[in-house]
């Protein structure tokens, strides 16, 4: 019921995540980043644990393959969900059950996982994908871009009402605000709202090109 994309900019080191669906608040669920860990996404039935747990997992050492594969073993209803990981090592991982509801999937790319269940077709990931790796600035409108061509290309096939970008940047952060947490919780367009939102807070949060 949702489309994500998790990535890593290899040159600043910046995590990241951006997800919408036709639900309601889903920056209070699915999206999970550490900086100098990894970025999760768990999405269609979703389990927050698989973002708590997958991140301790990661700083204990363990790969995102090791990690989700541990994460799925102890899982009963791993076939009803849909996990994307990506570490602060480039590393890459990438989940969908058997009983995501269609169409479902996942594509991986350089630096960046896409992931998708109940959308209109594969071509939302597709866009999500080519706009990524086409798109130049930094991490955070990289991840809204990758968001926005989702959106475009049909996304989740129910509609749209909520929206989420979580970014872990180092050049931008402070002790007092670690993370850029920006939501839109219920709107007819949240992935419009949430780039407005984003622009609006470029300059009180001091992000960076």
């Amino acid at each position: 019921m949702t489309f994500s994309i998790v990535a890593l900019d290899p040159r600043t080191k910046a995590l990241g995540v951006a997800v919408s669906t036709a639900g309601p608040a889903v920056g209070s669920v699915v999206p999970h980043v550490e900086e100098d860990v990894g970025a999760i996404a768990t999405q269609a039935k979703t389990n927050i644990l698989y973002g708590v747990e997958g991140l301790r997992l990661l700083k204990t050492g363990l790969s995102p393959e090791d990690a989700l594969k541990t994460m799925l073993s102890k899982d009963k209803e791993r076939e009803k969900r849909q996990v994307i990981i990506i570490d602060a090592r480039e590393r890459i991982s990438a989940f969908t059950g058997n009983e995501n509801v269609e169409w479902k999937g996942h594509l991986i790319g350089k630096n960046h996982v896409v992931a998708g269940n109940m959308l209109v077709g594969r071509r939302v990931i597709e866009a999500m994908h080519e706009m990524f790796e086409a798109k130049e600035g930094n991490l955070a409108e990289r991840l809204l871009k990758a968001l926005e061509a989702g959106q475009q290309a049909g996304g989740d096939k129910r509609g749209r009402m909520s929206a989420a970008l979580l970014v872990a940047d180092k050049r931008w952060k402070s002790e007092t605000n670690p993370l850029l947490d920006l939501r839109v919780d219920a709107h007819l367009d949240p992935v419009r709202e949430l780039c407005r939102v984003y622009v609006d807070s470029r300059g009180y949060l001091q992000v960076s090109e």
